[in-house]
C-alpha cells in the first residue's frame, strides 16, 4: 500500500492548493497527533483546512479530525505567528519533497517547511528562514548544517530541478544494466519522477520512451485537475458454502494520473488530486477493521481446509497400504513354490546353527551361481526372523513386462493428476520387495498380508465414519468464527467515542456524571475546562489521589450518596490503593477551586488552591466494580422513559452534555437560555463541538455534509444529541432493546447496583488479565443473551483495562465453578 507522497503528488497537490486557497487568511492551528497538524483557513465567502502530516502528505480535508483538547506546543506557537496571516505562496524546495509554505509578505513573512521524506519534519521559520520552532531537532548531512532553532535552514541547499535527461544518457544507463535488473530500478536513482511514473512511461511506449517521461511530468507541474485511488480485490469468504464469496476493495494506491498500470485494476476518479489524497487517508483506517476482519476469517476457513486435507491424507495413507498389502499377498501366493523353497533352505541353516554371517555368505555364493530361489532373496533380517524376497508375477513375460512399464510411464506423462494410488495399481506387475515371516508358510504369509488389508479397510471405514463428525463439527465451527468475526466488525464500525471517556468516569446512583483525571494534566484540564457553576469538587489529601468533578446542571444540591462515590473514586486511585488504605476525601463548591497561588508560592501542574471549609465524607473503602453500558437503540427511548418523572427525564437528558462551553466557544458570545428561575448561558458539550472519534471511523461518520452546508460540529446546539444519550445507555437491558454497542465502566461498587457487574478490590492481578476475567464471568453468565456476547467480544482489551486503579482481585457469584467447567 502506498502511505507517502511522491515528487509527482507534490507538484499535483501544491497546484491545487495554489489554485484554490491563496489569498486566505489562517483563522487556527490544531494538532490531532505528534506528526499531525490541522490549519483552518477562512475568507469571508468560503473555510478551508489543510492537513500537514510530518513525512507523509500535505492536502486540504472536508473531513472531521479529533484535536488533541490541550493543544502541543508547537501547534501553540504556530498559532502565535500565523493566526490571521494570508497564505500567499505555496512551493516545492528544488526537486526535494520539500514543500514550503509561505504565510504573509515581505519582513512580515513566516515559512511552514514540510519534510516529506524519511521520518519528516515540520519547520516554524521566519522571513530569513531563521527557525523559530520544529518538531524534532537533527543534523543534515553536511555537519556544519544544524536543524535547529535559531539556526537558518539551509534552503540553497535542495536539489535545483535537473535539466532533461538526453537520449544517449539514457542508453548509456540501460547499457550499463546488469543483465535480469528491471529497468523501472535502474532508471528510478537517476530521474526524480518516481518508480510509478516511470513504469507507466515503459509501459506507453518502451525503453526508448524518454520523451513521454518528460510530458508527463510537464503535465504535474500544473495543468492536472484530477485525482484516482486505486482499488484492491479481496475476496471474502462465504458465510455459507455454496453461496458466491463478496468482494471486498480497499484503497491501495493514490496517484495524480491513471497510470498504464492501473487502468486494469479497479478505480475511483476525484475532481481533484486534493480530494483524492483526503478520500484516501481518511479512509484506510477504518479499512484497516475490514482487513483485520477478513484475515481472522481467512484464517478460520485455512484451519478448516487443513482438517479436510488432513482426513484425506489419512484416508490416502490407508488405501495405499491396503493396495500394497494386497499386492504383496497376491504376489506370494502367485510364488508359493519359490517363497516356500526360501523358507526351508533359511529355516534349515538356523537349524544346523549356522552363523548367521555364515548364511549371508551362502545365500550370496548361491546367487552368483544363477539359483533362481538364491536370487529372490535380497536381505536376510535375521534379527526379527524375516527375510525380503523380491517377487514378480511370473505369469507375465518379459516383453509383455517391459512393454507394461513403458504404458505405464506413457500414461504418467499424460495424465500428472491421477493420484498415486492409481500409479502404484497400473504398476502391479513390478518387482516388489516382500518380507517374509520364517514362522510362517508361505500361504500365511499371504494370508497374513489379505489381514493387513482388510484390517486397513475396516480402520479406512471407521476414519469415514469418525472424519464425518469432526467434519460437520469443524465446519460449524468455522461458520461461527465467520459470524462472529463479520458481527464484531460491524460493532466497532458503529462504536461512538464519547467525551468523557478520555477521562476516568462513571454514572452515580443518582443520575449524575462523575470525571476525574488519569494525571496532573487531566486534573488541570477537567478543573479549568469542565468545573461550572453547581458542580462539585472532589478530592482526598492522598498522593496521586485524582481530581473528581461531579457533573451537576440543575444546580440543585448534590445528595449524599452521588458525594460518597465520588469520594471512593477520589480514594481508589491514589496510592491508597495499593497500600489498601481505608481514609476519607472531601468535597468542595466549585467556586472554592482556584489556581491562584499565595503571593511567593507557586501550584503544580494538576495542583489546586482550596479556599473555604473542605466538607469531608465518611472513610471510603477500597471496593470498585467493573461492568457495561448498552447503547440501545433510540427508536425505543420514548416509550421506554415514557412513565418517567419529567423533571428526572430532564435532569438526564442534560446529565452528558452538562461540561460547559470551552474558550473558543466563549468568545462567539453567550446566549441566554430560560431555566428553573434564571437565565443561564448555553453550553455547548464537547461532545457535540467535537466527539473525540478514532481515525478509523469512515467518511459517513466524519459527516463531511454537515462541513459541506456550513454546519460545523462547534456550531451544533445541545438538543440535537444530548437529550437523547443518557436514556439511550443502559446497565441492565431488556430483551426487546436492540443494543448497537458496549461501553465498559469502572466505578464504585455501590453505583454498579443496575449493572451486571463483578467486584474489585486490590490484589495481586494486572489489569488486562482482571478485565479478560471479568468478561469471562459475563459470557458464561446463563442470562447473557447472544447480542450482549458479542458486544462484549467487540470491545478491545486496552480499552476494558485503562479505567481498573491498579492490581486487583476480581469476585463474581460462581467464577471458580465457571473457570472449571
Amino acid at each position: 500500500m502506498k502511505t507517502r507522497f511522491t515528487t509527482v503528488d507534490i507538484r499535483a497537490v501544491i497546484a491545487e492548493i495554489n489554485a484554490n486557497y491563496i489569498g486566505m487568511r489562517v483563522n487556527n492551528v490544531y494538532d490531532i497527533d505528534t506528526k499531525t497538524y490541522l490549519i483552518r483557513l477562512q475568507k469571508p465567502d468560503s473555510k478551508a483546512v489543510l492537513l500537514i502530516e510530518s513525512g507523509t502528505r500535505i492536502h486540504s480535508t472536508d473531513f472531521e479530525w479529533p484535536k488533541n483538547m490541550m493543544p502541543s506546543g508547537f501547534a501553540m506557537k504556530c498559532r502565535k505567528h500565523l493566526k490571521t496571516r494570508r497564505l500567499t505562496q505555496v512551493k516545492q524546495l528544488g526537486i526535494d519533497r520539500i514543500v514550503d509554505i509561505q504565510f504573509g509578505s515581505e519582513e512580515a513573512a513566516y515559512h511552514l517547511i514540510i519534510e516529506l521524506y524519511d521520518r519528516g519534519n515540520i519547520i516554524l521559520a521566519d522571513h530569513e528562514y531563521t527557525i523559530l520552532n520544529l518538531l524534532r531537532f537533527r543534523t543534515a548531512e553536511a555537519e556544519d548544517v544544524k536543524i535547529a532553532v535559531r539556526e537558518r535552514y539551509p534552503v540553497e541547499s535542495a536539489r535545483p530541478p535537473e535539466p532533461l535527461i538526453s537520449l544517449e544518457r539514457l542508453t548509456e544507463i540501460l547499457r550499463k544494466a546488469p543483465n535480469g535488473e528491471q529497468v523501472k530500478r535502474v532508471l528510478n536513482p537517476h530521474l526524480p519522477y518516481g518508480a510509478t511514473l516511470i513504469e507507466h512511461s515503459l509501459i506507453e511506449a518502451g525503453l526508448s520512451g524518454s520523451a513521454k517521461v518528460d510530458s508527463q511530468v510537464d503535465a504535474a507541474q500544473g495543468t492536472n485537475r484530477t485525482g484516482y485511488i486505486i482499488q484492491k480485490r479481496e475476496k471474502k469468504p462465504a458465510l455459507t458454502p455454496g453461496t458466491p464469496s463478496e468482494e471486498l476493495l480497499t484503497y491501495d494506491e493514490f496517484h495524480p494520473f491513471l497510470f498504464a498500470q492501473h487502468t486494469k485494476s479497479p478505480y475511483l476518479e476525484f475532481d481533484s488530486f486534493d480530494k483524492a489524497v483526503d478520500e484516501f487517508f481518511s479512509k484506510i483506517e477504518s479499512q484497516k477493521i475490514d482487513m483485520k476482519a477478513l484475515q481472522q476469517e481467512k484464517q478460520a476457513l485455512k484451519k478448516l481446509e487443513n482438517v479436510k486435507r488432513d482426513h484425506e491424507q489419512r484416508l490416502e495413507a490407508l488405501h495405499q497400504a491396503q493396495e500394497v498389502d494386497r499386492i504383496k499377498g497376491e504376489l506370494v501366493e502367485m510364488n508359493l513354490p519359490v517363497v516356500e523353497r526360501a523358507l526351508q533352505v533359511v529355516r534349515s541353516a538356523l537349524a544346523n546353527q549356522v552363523d548367521w554371517t555364515e548364511i549371508g555368505i551362502i545365500v550370496k555364493e548361491a546367487q552368483a551361481a544363477g539359483d533362481p530361489v538364491a536370487c529372490a532373496i535380497k536381505e536376510l533380517k535375521l534379527q526379527t526372523n524375516h527375510i525380503t524376497m523380491l517377487l514378480k508375477n511370473p505369469y507375465i513375460s518379459e516383453e509383455g513386462q517391459e512393454e507394461e512399464e513403458n504404458s505405464n510411464a506413457l500414461d504418467d506423462k499424460g495424465k500428472k493428476n491421477k493420484n498415486k494410488g492409481q500409479n502404484k495399481k497400473l504398476q502391479r506387475n513390478k518387482p516388489v520387495l516382500v518380507d517374509v515371516d520364517l514362522s510362517l508358510s508361505a500361504y500365511a504369509n499371504a494370508k497374513k498380508y489379505y489381514d493387513y488389508k482388510r484390517s486397513a479397510e475396516k480402520k479406512e471405514q471407521k476414519t469415514i465414519e469418525a472424519a464425518d463428525k469432526a467434519m460437520k463439527s469443524a465446519e460449524k465451527k468455522t461458520q461461527q468464527t465467520l459470524k462472529e468475526v463479520q458481527t464484531v466488525t460491524t460493532i466497532q464500525k458503529a462504536r461512538k467515542v464519547y467525551w468523557f471517556e478520555k477521562f476516568l468516569w462513571f454514572i452515580s446512583s443518582e443520575n449524575y456524571l462523575i470525571i476525574a483525571g488519569r494525571d496532573q494534566q487531566q486534573n488541570e484540564m477537567i478543573v479549568k475546562r469542565y468545573l461550572r457553576a453547581g458542580d462539585i469538587y472532589v478530592h482526598a489529601d492522598l498522593h496521586g489521589a485524582t481530581s473528581c468533578v461531579i457533573k451537576n446542571p440543575s444546580g440543585d444540591p448534590i445528595p449524599p450518596r452521588t458525594l460518597t462515590e465520588a469520594g471512593t473514586m477520589a480514594v481508589c486511585y491514589s496510592a491508597a490503593w495499593d497500600a489498601k488504605i481505608i481514609t476519607s476525601a472531601w468535597w468542595v463548591h466549585h467556586h472554592q477551586v482556584s489556581k491562584t497561588a499565595p503571593t511567593g508560592e507557586y501550584l503544580t501542574t494538576g495542583s489546586f488552591m482550596i479556599r473555604g471549609k473542605k466538607n469531608f465524607l465518611p472513610p471510603s473503602y477500597l471496593i470498585m466494580g467493573f461492568g457495561f453500558l448498552f447503547k440501545n437503540k433510540l427508536k425505543k427511548i420514548k416509550e421506554k422513559y415514557k412513565d418517567q418523572d419529567e423533571e428526572d427525564r430532564e435532569l438526564m437528558m442534560q446529565l452528558l452534555g452538562s461540561a460547559g462551553s470551552t474558550k473558543d466557544e466563549k468568545d462567539k458570545g453567550k446566549k441566554g437560555k430560560k431555566g428553573k428561575g434564571k437565565d443561564e448561558p448555553v453550553r455547548k458539550p464537547p461532545f457535540q463541538k467535537q466527539p473525540q472519534k478514532p481515525r478509523n471511523m469512515d467518511a459517513a461518520a466524519r459527516k463531511p455534509a454537515q462541513m459541506a452546508a456550513g454546519k460545523d460540529e462547534e456550531e451544533r446546539q445541545p438538543g440535537e444529541e444530548g437529550e437523547n444519550l443518557l436514556t439511550s445507555l443502559t446497565g441492565q437491558p431488556h430483551p426487546e432493546d436492540v443494543l448497537m454497542f458496549a461501553v465498559p465502566v469502572c466505578a464504585p461498587y455501590t453505583a454498579l447496583s443496575n449493572y451486571k457487574y463483578v467486584k474489585l478490590t486490590p490484589g495481586s492481578q494486572k489489569k488486562g488479565k482482571a478485565a479478560r476475567t471479568a468478561v469471562f464471568s459475563f459470557m458464561k453468565a446463563k442470562e447473557a443473551s447472544t447480542r450482549e456476547k458479542d458486544l462484549f467480544r467487540s470491545v478491545k482489551d486496552t480499552d476494558l483495562s485503562r479505567n481498573m486503579p491498579g492490581k486487583v482481585k476480581v469476585s463474581a457469584p460462581n467464577l471458580l465453578a465457571a473457570k472449571k467447567k
